[in-house]
């Protein structure tokens, strides 16, 4: 007879035997109300927003960016040891680990910003960006990452779109999807954002956004839907903004029927925060969470909803179950708060090699890059936060406290150092003023080789103005070109802005914000120690005449309706990004999928595999050639033409990348699946509240960019 005993845990939702489901409802089960009710919100003490507000106004940029760091914003859900209940830490994080539990945030990796991760149009890059934040999280004993964004570039100057991807709903949902599963793989909870439609930042919290339903479906929550449905998602963060006259937070059609009803997602809703505008709407339409504090999700407030029944306590019980499975999930529970030390060098390593592999060379018409290794003098010229200092970008919540960061100068002297070169390197730096503008274009004139560094910094909270860089920059670039022709233009910004000097600039490479590596990768790049391969997620245009929202307030900023707020109508419908460039017949400065290299290529052997649909995936094929003299990498892209009515002439369905060394090819094929959670082939139908392939002609587009597609197929879908 066996005498042993198994202990059974004193409290049963400890038991690893049981499910994370099962564990989350005997926890829930075991609670008090006021334990509850303690696990509904964030625990950050009070802070006079309104005071903060006001300062901010007399204040400069650089002391914004000071004081900003002195703000303690404690991103914590309170733990309770009677239940053995975690302290939920939790940190922001789309462009690496920023603003986490107990600010000032610890310093991390100051990555690249996620418009570059697009750019790279590279899977495996995006699962690198992710695993490095994901390593950082849980290096740094956080529990909840609040990324990665996925909203789109519906305006070339939203304030957030460098911690978005792209205007492309189906490349944000593959990057998105493959940051996702890295973040998770670390049992860290990845958290997308912002849910829905927060595509721009003015009176971002109280605009409303109008959007007719095929629109929201086939492109704003496509990659929502990707990521809930092929990422996996623990957790999905509320947006501020209204939709369709209903607070996101509190939108039961958004929060349930789609992300429940309609995708089958289990995950937890957290409000942005700040977000929430009331306790029983918020938790009925499916709000789990409330964040930073408990405005809203207080004792007082919640107990008279459940007395007046305005609130029931099963949807209380649903909320905290859906997070704490989440947490079981990632094994959160019964860990001890044991933060490591993240390994600098082999990260930073890994965010160099990241930024060369997103840089999009937009024009080398006299080859001059790669640059020579005997570059003779080099004068980096620009104002100080592009040419004098490393290039981080990204205010607001998401910005990183950098562990350290490669400024250009001396990052240019390391690479040279490492090539061998006798090149010498000089910084001149451009005041915002241009009072020195003569010295710089002396200096300029002097030199050998010319960096004009110049670019945009973006922030959370305030749309730019316009799509242009600040400061005058463009006069600035203008007159340093006309000072020396050998001179190069390196963009760094965080979307795509106007450039009207480009016909006097024979080469210019964006590079975008690239964080703590900056000065080495730059120079990596300038030198050949890599070769750019990255294409622009988001079009660049001619003219801001040229852009969709230029001169409609109806569509961007948003007018009075009477309603006291600014409402934006999305009446262009499908037709955003390159797709509104295409749909009117306006030639972008550089369209979307658009990238050079150092080298050239050939796609040949183009084929589909079948003229006509029977419902199976269509394998599009082709061979890929390196036709020059160095090594590179290019990206086979595939667009589809959908007949039905009211679509754009073409939409990304696949994208394939792939490295070559001179002289050798090789073989791609790219599946359209209509299955895929894409709906490649599918358009919203109305009348079954679904996506539906619908008959006609469909058009296959091959090629390297959204306007270089040479290899056309037709693909016949019979009634």
């Amino acid at each position: 007879m066996n005498d042993a005993v198994t202990e059974t845990p004193a409290h049963p939702w400890m038991d690893g035997k049981l499910t994370p489901r099962e564990r989350a409802v005997a926890l829930v089960e075991a609670m008090t109300l006021e334990q509850k009710i303690g696990q509904l919100h964030g625990a950050m003490g009070a802070i006079d927003i309104s005071a903060f507000a006001e300062a901010a106004e007399t204040m400069t940029e650089e002391q914004m960016e000071e004081f900003a760091a002195t703000i303690r914003i404690d991103r914590h859900v309170k733990g309770d040891e009677d239940l053995d209940i975690p302290r939920l830490r939790v940190t922001n994080g789309p462009v690496g680990v920023g603003m986490g539990d107990g600010t000032p945030s610890p310093p991390a990796t100051a990555l690249p910003m996620t418009i570059g991760v697009a750019a790279s149009f590279d899977p495996d890059l995006a699962t690198a960006y992710g695993d490095i934040i994901g390593k950082e999280s849980a290096h740094l004993g956080q529990h909840v990452l609040e990324g990665p964004g996925l909203c789109l570039h519906r305006l070339p100057n939203g304030g957030r779109n460098f911690e978005y991807f792209s205007e492309d709903p189906y490349l944000t949902g593959v990057m998105g999807t493959q940051v996702i599963k890295a973040i998770q793989s670390h049992d860290v909870i990845a958290m997308a954002k912002h849910y829905v439609v927060n595509d721009q930042e003015i009176e971002r919290m109280r605009a409303n956004v109008e959007v007719d339903e095929h629109v929201l479906r086939e492109m704003y929550l496509l990659p929502f839907e990707m990521a809930c449905k092929d990422g996996d998602v623990a957790s999905i963060m509320s947006a501020y903004n209204r939709v369709r006259g209903t607070y996101a937070s509190e939108n039961r059609y958004l929060l349930h029927t789609v992300l429940r009803e309609d995708w089958g997602w289990d995950g937890y809703v957290q409000s942005d925060f700040w977000a929430l505008h009331s306790a029983a709407p918020s938790l009925h339409a499916g709000l789990d969470l409330e964040m930073p504090d408990s405005k809203w999700f207080n004792e007082e407030t919640l107990k008279a909803a459940l007395t007046d029944h305005t609130l029931e306590m099963a949807t209380i019980d649903r909320a905290l179950a859906r997070r704490f499975t989440q947490m079981f999930r990632f094994d959160q529970f019964g860990k001890p708060y044991a933060p490591t030390e993240i390994p600098v060098a082999e990260h930073g390593e890994v965010s160099r090699r990241i930024g060369a592999d997103m840089a999009v060379l937009l024009r080398n018409d006299e080859q001059r890059l790669p640059l020579p290794v005997e570059a003779g003098k080099v004068l980096i010229v620009g104002m100080d936060k592009f040419a004098g200092k490393a290039c981080q970008g990204g205010g607001g919540s998401s910005r990183v406290v950098p562990l350290y960061t490669v400024d250009p100068l001396p990052g240019t002297e390391d690479v040279l150092a490492e090539l061998g070169s006798s090149a010498t390197v000089e910084l001149l730096v451009v005041e915002r003023d241009l009072s020195n503008l003569e010295e710089a274009q002396a200096a300029a004139a002097a030199a050998d080789t010319v960096l004009i560094m110049a670019g945009s910094i973006a922030t959370e909270g305030a749309d730019t103005p316009t799509p242009e860089m600040p400061f005058d920059q463009d006069a600035m670039v203008s007159a340093l070109l006309g000072a020396n022709a050998n001179t190069v233009v390196i963009l760094k910004n965080s979307s795509p802005v106007m450039l009207p000097w480009i016909d006097q600039a024979p080469t210019v490479i964006e590079v975008w914000n690239q964080g703590a590596e900056d000065g080495h990768t730059v120079a990596d790049l300038l030198w050949g120690t890599t070769s750019p391969s990255g294409k622009l997620p988001t079009t660049y245009a001619a003219r801001l005449e040229d852009l969709m929202h230029h001169g409609d307030p109806v569509r961007y900023p948003g007018t009075d309706e009477g309603d006291g707020y600014p409402t934006m109508r999305y009446t262009e419908g499908l037709r955003m990004g390159y797709r509104w460039f295409q749909a009117e017949g306006i030639v972008p400065l550089f369209p979307f999928g658009y990238g050079l290299s150092y080298t050239s290529f050939v796609v040949s052997d183009v084929a589909v595999s079948s003229s006509t649909f029977d419902g199976s995936p269509i394998t599009v094929s082709a061979t890929v050639t390196n036709t020059g003299s160095r090594a590179g990498a290019e990206v086979v892209q595939v667009y589809l033409g959908v007949p039905s009515h009211g679509q754009p002439p073409k939409r990304l369905v696949g994208f394939a990348k792939v490295a070559l060394e001179p002289g050798e090819s090789t073989s791609v094929e790219i599946a359209i699946d209509p299955a895929s959670t894409h709906h490649p082939f599918s358009v919203w139908d109305y009348a079954t509240g679904g996506f539906q392939i619908k008959p006609g002609d469909y058009t296959v587009h091959v090629g390297t960019s959204s306007e270089d597609t040479p290899h056309v197929f037709v693909l016949t879908v019979a009634s």
